[in-house]
């Protein structure tokens, strides 16, 4: 696989391999290494400004709620590409979120596979988005019908040589299928915005998130927090927060340490989930260090006469704040996940966690 070239009949003619490729179900669902070599061998053009590709399902027909289905491509090894943006093509009536990631592999070979939590429950083909034992990053989330997103000028998530990532898929979650009943079928997914020109600011997600579970008829705080420990400088620019229906409020901060031990919070974004869920600027961009704290509360506020437990359906809750950064002349974080077991176990409270100074009211309250 190679991200397009700039002009339009190379759109066109790779556009058309693809759909070919995957009606003859190939390996990926996209051109074979030979193929593709045999086409883009002689191409001696000079790299683009910005170039768009098309991440989309295969026009596939979602027929289980709570579906999650990947679908990956293969990225040509021997260059570098850098993606600037992404620009969704879905909506919420369809989609319930997607989710992009990064892979060293991917979970399958298939073009098409089911990667939920519910996979046990179907007879369909399962998997993770990337396979155990290669590398894991997520590179881009989206819900709500959140517009698309460009990064800050110069910055990029590199891919293909000299990155982990190999491969890029594509996760989408159908919760609801009614529209699918008469037979339709859904290409949702994103346009991938990038380049091949090189860039010296590399773009980074660090996906903060619980474990754990809600009450009945209560109001019940899920957080979670993480030491940088790695030198790094890492300049925070976008966040994104997501919980299903019970969410309130989510918060994300920056805490550091004076001399004194007290722990000053630096807030980086705070939202109500349930507005689109897309990347927002961060409040305060100072950079963040070695040794600074990395953490995150998702208030939420339940009705149900039961326990709501995390996990992957619309039914249950989830607690993510997404912290978008980027690094100068540097790698990202080997950090790609800050997760805790939540309540009842785990809150900032807890004298283990070496937390103090914490804004209560502030990170609970729009």
């Amino acid at each position: 696989m190679s991200f397009l070239r700039d002009n339009n009949t190379n759109f066109l003619v790779l556009v058309a391999f693809v759909l070919f490729a995957r009606f003859l179900q190939l390996t990926y669902g996209l051109v074979s290494d030979i193929y593709y070599n045999s086409v883009y061998s002689a191409q001696k053009q000079q790299p683009q400004e910005v170039g768009k590709f098309p991440l989309l399902m295969p026009n596939v027909h979602p027929n289980t709620p709570e579906l999650y289905l990947c679908t990956p491509v293969k990225i040509d090894f021997t260059k570098s590409y850098h993606i600037v943006g992404y620009e969704p093509n879905a909506t919420m009536n369809t989609a319930h979120h997607m989710l992009i990631y990064g892979c060293g592999e991917p979970g399958t070979r298939h073009a098409v596979w089911n990667c939920g939590e519910m996979a046990r429950s179907t007879t369909e083909k399962t998997a993770s988005p990337c396979d155990a034992s290669s590398s894991s990053q997520i590179l881009y989330a989206w819900a709500r019908d959140a517009p698309k997103l460009q990064l800050p000028e110069g910055v990029g998530f590199r891919v293909g040589q000299n990155s982990p990532i190999k491969y890029i898929v594509l996760q989408v979650h159908y919760a609801r299928i009614d529209k699918f009943k008469d037979g339709s079928t859904d290409d949702s997914g994103v346009f991938l915005h990038y380049t091949e020109k090189p860039l010296t600011k590399l773009a980074g997600v660090l996906l903060m998130g619980t474990a754990g579970m809600i009450p009945a008829m209560s109001t019940e705080h899920m957080e979670t927090a993480c030491e940088i420990r790695e030198n790094k400088t890492i300049h925070p620019f976008a966040y994104r927060t997501h919980t299903h229906n019970l969410g309130k409020v989510v918060a994300g901060y920056k805490v550091r340490s004076d001399t004194r031990g007290l722990q000053h919070w630096t807030q980086l974004g705070k939202r109500n989930p349930l507005t689109p869920q897309m990347f927002y600027p961060v409040n305060n961009n100072e950079t963040i260090i070695r040794g600074d704290i990395i953490a995150a509360r998702c208030t939420m506020k339940s009705n149900r006469k039961r326990i709501t437990e995390i996990g992957a359906t619309n039914n249950d809750e989830m607690c993510n704040f997404y912290l978008m950064y980027y690094v100068e002349n540097d790698e990202p974080l080997e950090m790609k996940y800050c997760f805790t077991q939540g309540p009842p176990v785990y809150y900032w409270k807890n004298p283990d966690t070496g937390l103090n100074n914490v804004p209560n009211i502030e990170a609970s309250r729009l």
